[in-house]
């Protein structure tokens, strides 16, 4: 197992703007990370590539010193300069042998993300192999890593409640839009074309909502919003916010998130939009601060959703989610020790898939050289009798070695 590393930059430990130094595009990834293999002697490597984080998880003999590092950074990048190498080796944090197996686990578990208990890192890390071992980057030690890995995460977010109740303001939004239960065709305006409301409006599709209008103070921004979310079942359409007042259309759930310091869904704005229809509308107010008059907000026939609410169910939700957080702990333990069984038969098994071959080359050898003339010497029943013999030997003699080792190993894991 000590042939196992990781090389990570996090959120922690390298500033989030300086992450994109070490990401890889799609068109030449497989190349960068080849001739980081051959000029590193590296015999697998995995490329995981989130928002949060850019880990190498490969396998080597060699020891991840400082050497090595500006080694491979300097075969990473080519055209770095030697500050840009010093950059990496020094913000680097690098696991190895059972280290690096504990590191891999946390991070598919959610334990080591910005947000704990978030389930995308797991399907993250699963694509990221599948893409590597595709492009025939990854052999027998990270297929068995990855292995357990993902069951090792699956059990943590199946056997505690690290995951149960969402922590983010954007998927409690959509949670408590749930529980209106309202129609697919409903009505959305958004005001604010930003990450929060296009993350919202992907959580929305779906689950079946498909009629959009998105204001924003930049055209160019809402257009491209609307673009990303059109599909053929879902119509967005896209406005300059100083048309909102001039809406016609009316809406059924209005969502309020820009970055302006300023009261955009006046009184006046509120009722144009209404466009004099009297039942209750759903409001959510994610702006801080918020982007509605109070008067809105303190009408009765508005069914307000509002970030402060959603902030302390947030904040409750995480405190509960760090309680698990020992649990998970446990859990990833457990795998450890149980990897550590899988290792061992592991590497008996493959050392020894060369037996069957070699005792077969053996008993040829015996029969065709060595007692060759003896057996020539013999009738025809005791020829047949001898070649049965031998070949009953040879299936034992190969059975028999791979019992024992994996009994041996059985009992020294106990």
């Amino acid at each position: 197992m000590q042939l196992l590393k990781t090389i990570a930059f996090t959120y922690s430990t390298t500033p989030i703007k300086e992450l994109n130094r070490f990401f890889l595009h799609e068109e030449n990834r497989k190349e960068r990370l080849s001739f980081l293999r051959y000029s590193c002697d590296i015999s697998e490597i995995l490329y995981l590539a989130t928002c949060n984080r850019i880990e190498f998880v490969f396998t080597c003999s060699h020891d991840c010193d400082k050497s090595f590092l500006k080694k491979f950074f300097s075969n990473f990048r080519q055209d770095w300069n030697e500050e840009e190498i010093d950059f990496a080796v020094e913000h680097a944090v690098v696991f190895e042998g059972e280290e690096a197996l504990r590191h891999i686990f946390r991070v598919a578990s959610s334990l080591d993300s910005l947000v704990i208990g978030e389930r995308e890192i797991i399907t993250q890390v699963r694509k990221s192999y599948d893409t590597c071992k595709s492009e025939g980057l990854t052999g027998d030690l990270l297929r068995i890593v990855i292995k357990s890995t993902i069951t090792t995460a699956k059990q943590v977010y199946t056997n505690t409640r690290i995951a149960i109740n969402p922590v983010s303001v954007v998927s409690l939004a959509e949670r408590e839009l749930r529980t209106r239960k309202l129609r697919t065709d409903s009505r959305i305006v958004m005001i604010g074309a930003g990450e929060t409301n296009t993350n919202l409006s992907k959580y929305l599709i779906k689950r079946g909502f498909r009629n959009f209008a998105i204001f924003n103070r930049g055209l160019d921004n809402a257009n491209k919003f609307a673009e990303n979310i059109q599909t053929s079942l879902v119509t967005a359409k896209a406005y300059p916010l100083s048309e909102l007042q001039n809406y016609q259309e009316g809406f059924d759930i209005l969502i309020v998130c820009t970055s302006s310091p300023d009261i955009i869904i006046t009184s006046e704005v509120y009722k144009a939009l209404l466009h004099k229809e009297n039942k209750s509308k759903v409001v959510v107010d994610l702006s801080v601060p918020s982007n509605i008059h109070h008067s809105v907000l303190n009408d009765e026939s508005t069914d307000l959703i509002d970030i402060s609410r959603l902030r302390t169910i947030a904040e409750n939700n995480l405190v509960e989610r760090k309680s698990e957080f020992y649990a998970a702990e446990d859990v990833i333990e457990e795998n450890i020790c149980l990897f550590r069984q899988m290792h061992r038969t592991r590497r008996i098994e493959v050392k020894m898939k060369d037996v069957p071959e070699k005792i077969r080359q053996i008993k040829d050898r015996a029969m065709n050289d060595v007692f060759a003339e003896d057996i020539r010497g013999l009738d025809e029943h005791s020829r047949e009798v001898l070649g049965k013999v031998l070949d009953y030997m040879e299936k034992k003699c190969i059975s028999v070695p791979m019992i024992m080792a994996k009994e041996i190993i059985l009992e020294t894991s106990n």
